[in-house]
């Protein structure tokens, strides 16, 4: 953890405030000791007068409007695409700077695409927008990144096994509700999800596209093309909603244009930033969702050599949704930019 405390405070706008990443981005914003001036928690106006406590004090959401965010250094959204679409563009013309946690802006090719651990310099290239990439893609990123800058990588063979947290708050409080209900010999039946994710799991729910792919799946491909800068990238994706609460796992093939020795590619991934390697083959432990709910660190294990093809290598990966997939990436983002401006 790197705290950015010797830059200037600044006035921090937090939209979506209620939401399971936004009080994800309040708790980071204290543990990690961001420089905040005045802190503002924004929302629909159906959650205005909510008192949110933070650092000892009860803080009220006010509904989102230009007043609100008058005098705003930094907003960090995370309300979904259209609140961002309304909104970052008036936060930006007001003369704040907006990290945003929606697909908006994320394909813009005026607007950065962060995972600090794999691009930090596009960051500094913004133009008041920084969009910050979906959940799936920035785990993925940060196993790919070491091993591309050692091999060409040709092609990406990728699926996810992701969490309720994926889907909101509301969805968590869901699973848990129906796992109750199973558990009682009762029948559950799902109002936020599309179907049941107690002792269940599904294809991805987000709108399938003519190809047959989801919109999540074509996330995936275009979000990492953009991010490591492979514009010709071959990534295919199956993406699954699972029965975890809040960390996505995620099995992965990789075909480089050339050999890549097991030992090589496991020593760059254990020393890689934002990595931790669980990996013992005697004991088949390997990471899992609970070893990284709640965590930092994104962890990566069983690396392997593809037995069909002998320019790929396989590995596992799990992390934080919440965290490392929304809200820490984030404040990762601020805390590049706070850097620059630092005295």
């Amino acid at each position: 953890m790197t705290p950015a405390n010797a830059a200037k405070p600044q006035t921090v706008a937090i939209l979506g405030a209620t939401g399971a990443v936004g009080q994800e981005l309040l708790a980071l914003l204290a543990e990690r000791a961001f420089p905040i001036k005045e802190l503002r928690l924004l929302a629909s106006p159906r959650s205005a007068g909510v008192a949110v406590p933070w650092q000892g004090e009860k803080l009220e959401v006010q509904a989102v409007d230009e007043a609100a965010l008058q005098g705003v250094d930094l907003v960090l959204a995370s309300a979904g695409g259209s609140v961002s679409r309304q909104w970052a563009p008036i936060a930006v013309q007001q003369g704040a700077i907006v990290i945003d946690n929606s697909s908006a802006f994320r394909l813009d090719p005026e607007v950065p695409l962060v995972v600090p651990e794999v691009n930090p310099a596009a960051a500094l290239q913004h133009k008041g927008i920084i969009a910050n990439p979906n959940c799936t893609t920035i785990l993925l990123s940060l196993a790919l990144a070491p091993l591309a800058a050692q091999r060409p990588l040709k092609r990406v063979v990728v699926s996810t096994y992701q969490s309720a947290s994926g889907a909101g708050a509301r969805a968590m409080e869901e699973l848990q509700q129906l796992s109750r209900t199973v558990l009682d010999g009762g029948e559950p039946q799902s109002e936020v999800l599309p179907y049941s994710l107690a002792f269940n799991l599904f294809l991805h729910n987000s709108p399938l596209q003519a190809n047959g792919y989801c919109e999540e799946e074509l996330k995936m491909l275009y979000e990492t093309r953009k991010i490591m800068g492979l514009d010709q990238l071959r990534l295919t994706a199956t993406c699954v909603r699972v029965p975890v609460l809040r960390a996505h796992s995620e099995a992965v093939n990789l075909e480089f244009e050339e050999p890549f020795p097991v030992e090589e590619a496991r020593a760059l991934l254990s020393a890689a930033p934002g990595l931790e390697l669980i990996e013992d083959f005697a004991t088949n432990r390997f990471p899992m969702p609970s070893d990284v709910t709640g965590r930092d660190a994104v962890a990566v294990g069983r690396i392997r050599q593809d037995l069909s093809n002998p320019n790929a290598l396989e590995l596992w990966l799990c992390g934080d949704q919440i965290r490392k997939g929304a809200a820490l990436n984030a404040i990762q983002i601020a805390e590049l930019l706070q850097q620059q401006v630092a005295p």
